[in-house]
């Protein structure tokens, strides 16, 4: 394994190494307008796509803001301006879902998931939602592992003709105590080199108020311990080689204090939990085209990562409780690519990662502190095919995870084979009508939480594994002031096995290989795209899923073909943007159908549906050499109290300011 790492990181390093020439050609520079939220109608299997512009135009602040809005996508939020928010694929749950940050994968082995709540849109170019494997052939191996793929893409540097700089300026206010300034300036180095650098602050006391409902007596309370403070900056450096190489290097930190504020039930005590975050990393991608047929892409990255836990109360031994955790990862990726013949090609894509954590928490009253690192080897052979009118993407992926304790034993290495194959047809040579099929195996390896976090590790677990298949159909049309119009819809069968539950044994509860579940669905989205003109036109798209995710672990359980626990059956989105000189409108809303609190669908765990109304409105001004964006935006605009997780209630009707100065 560790011959393994260390290959793979020298085929990467020695390709970013690459020395630059001087003879170059520039050519000049083309602006390419697509819609916003766009499908990738002839692609094998869904893709789902939010812009810049629209982001802007309906007042998105982050990247969870952003995926709640596309089908077949659960985003899990704990409520608050500062709390957790994960994203979940058609009821899979939040680690078999790869995010992937400008080409590189983000990771979290402790436990699994990643808070997407952290990443700003306001430096973003696009964010995409990927069923299955990309369309992209020279992915990384890792995301060829996952059930699916949530792609973030940074705004890269332009400049106006005799330019070299570009400074952005943002400043944002509102509800609660929220404010938020951010700095994008983008600077030229050279004709093939550019730097972006951008930071933000975020503060908010999150004090925002709730009804408590207590049988017939309802009382207004407000939500407290919901403080964050948060520091979030980047650097990316993008250098073009003479010989066709392209490198592009970033450098990211974050840190945060916050209150955790808690489960609002009655007679019980304000939470005063404390959490102390901290994230830095670096990375590098680099590309090249080796010739005619080959091509190679490179990338390189470490993350260090740091977070403190404390809560004050008499249940513990000295009043207080105080975890800490830090996590190191060192990453290496290389994907070969071979134009084998015309409409063929083939990839293969080598990752190897190392990941260590260090803690104060113990297993067992024998107070072992495992102190557990993994190797992890990801391996995927994929071949992409357009004979005629069909196109076909194929991949063999093989995971081997082995790990290494301080104290203890060590559990068994995770290994298998997880193929995929996915087909689109376009049935008509005269129309964009496409139909598509996909069936995908994926497994996931037990994070470092489920097999060592305090008595309720086990090491002794199975890799959850998932079957994934699926079918569809897409169209896209344009003609006159309709500029676009594309319909998809995609239904899908999911069968988990080895299900990693938290279960109660003898005394204590206990992570186990014990859940069963089968999911079966359908997504529909809509975009269309109408144009009055060179300066007003209309932008609606909307979002649906039906979902049907049952227990079926034992024919004894009282839980059985029950809805999973905050699984809707029916959720959707739907938004509209008007562009005109005078103002620019965004609407969105985002609906939730009934759903229940635990693994029993009884009344008693029975959650409201909800309906969640933003407005936003916008419009630019020019100042000379300098422009002026001003946007206000009203969320929840019916004061709808609603939750998405139990007894962690969303915060009502909010308003936001925003100024955003261009300098160029």
């Amino acid at each position: 394994m560790r011959k393994c790492f260390l290959l793979t990181f020298s085929l990467a390093a020695c390709c970013v190494s690459v020395s630059a020439q001087d003879d170059v050609v520039s050519l000049g520079g083309v602006e390419i307008v697509r819609p916003a939220m766009r499908n990738s109608v002839f692609s094998t299997t869904l893709v789902q796509r939010l812009d810049a512009t629209t982001l802007r135009l309906l007042g998105v602040s982050d990247v969870a803001d952003a995926v709640k809005r596309m089908a077949g996508v659960y985003v899990r939020d704990y409520g608050g301006i500062g709390g957790m928010k994960t994203v979940s694929l058609h009821s899979l749950g939040a680690a078999h879902t790869s995010v992937v940050y400008d080409g590189v994968p983000l990771s979290n082995t402790q436990a699994g998931q990643i808070d997407i709540g952290r990443y700003s849109a306001d430096n973003l170019d696009n964010v995409s939602m990927s069923m299955g494997d990309q369309h992209d052939i020279m992915s990384t191996a890792s995301q060829y592992a996952s059930a699916g793929v949530l792609s973030i893409s940074s705004e890269r540097p332009r400049f106006d003709k005799g330019c070299n700089h570009a400074l952005r300026f943002r400043a944002e206010g509102g509800s609660f105590g929220f404010a938020t300034p951010s700095l994008l300036w983008w600077q030229r180095l050279g004709t093939k080199t550019s730097l972006s650098v951008f930071g933000k602050f975020t503060r908010a006391d999150g004090h925002y108020p709730f009804t408590l409902v207590n049988a017939n007596t309802k009382t207004r309370e407000r939500r407290l311990n919901t403080d964050i403070n948060s520091w979030q900056g980047e650097a990316n450096l993008y250098h073009a080689f003479a010989d066709g190489g392209r490198l592009a290097a970033k450098l990211y930190g974050y840190a945060s204090r916050r209150g955790l504020p808690g489960v609002i039930i009655l007679y019980a005590e304000q939470s005063r939990e404390r959490m102390w975050d901290e994230d830095v990393f670096a990375q590098a991608t680099y590309d090249k085209e080796l010739g005619k047929r080959l091509s190679l892409s490179a990338r390189l990255k470490y993350t260090h990562s740091w977070n403190k836990y404390m809560d004050w109360g008499s249940q513990y031994a000295h009043g207080v409780d105080r975890e800490v955790n830090r996590q190191d990862e060192g990453y290496g990726s290389a994907t070969l690519g071979w134009r084998v013949a015309n409409g063929w090609s083939m990839a293969l894509a080598a990752d190897v990662s190392f990941n260590r954590l260090r803690n104060n928490i113990y297993v067992n009253t024998d107070g072992i502190v495992p102190q557990p690192s993994r190797w992890t080897s990801i391996t995927a052979l994929s071949l992409k095919g357009h004979p005629g009118r069909l196109m076909v993407d194929a991949s063999l992926t093989y995971t081997l995870a082995a790990e290494h304790v301080s104290q203890g034993k060590a559990p068994d290495d995770k290994k298998r084979f997880t193929p995929s194959l996915s087909l689109s047809y376009r049935l008509l040579p005269s129309a964009p009508l496409y139909v598509r099929a996909m069936a995908k195996g994926v497994f996931r390896v037990p994070t470092f939480n489920d097999l060592y976090y305090r008595r309720l590790g086990n090491i002794y677990l199975k890799p959850e594994k998932a079957s994934e298949y699926g079918g569809g159909l897409s169209y896209e049309t344009y003609h006159g002031s309709l500029q676009l119009l594309t319909l998809t819809v995609d239904g899908y069968y999911n069968n988990v096995r080895d299900k990693i539950v938290a279960f109660p044994s003898t005394y204590v509860w206990r992570m186990a290989n014990y859940g069963k579940v089968d999911i079966v669905g359908f997504d529909m989205t809509a975009c269309m795209l109408l144009s009055f003109g060179p300066k007003v036109s209309l932008q609606c798209s909307a979002a649906s899923t039906f979902q049907r995710a049952v227990d079926k672990t034992s024919h004894s359980s009282q839980s059985y073909d029950n809805q999973l626990p905050y699984t809707p059956r029916w959720s959707g989105s739907g938004n509209v943007a008007v562009t005109t000189p005078w103002v620019n409108i965004g609407y969105s809303v985002v609906m939730q159908q009934e759903r229940y609190s635990m693994a029993q669908n009884k009344p008693e765990y029975r959650m409201r549906p909800f309906w969640d109304h933003s407005l936003a409105l916008s419009r630019s001004f020019r100042l000379g050499a300098m422009s002026l964006d001003a946007c206000v935006k009203a969320t929840n605009i019916t004061n709808a109290q609603y939750e998405i997780i139990k007894y962690y209630p969303m915060q009502g009707r909010a308003w936001t300011a925003t100024l955003t100065w261009h300098i160029r």
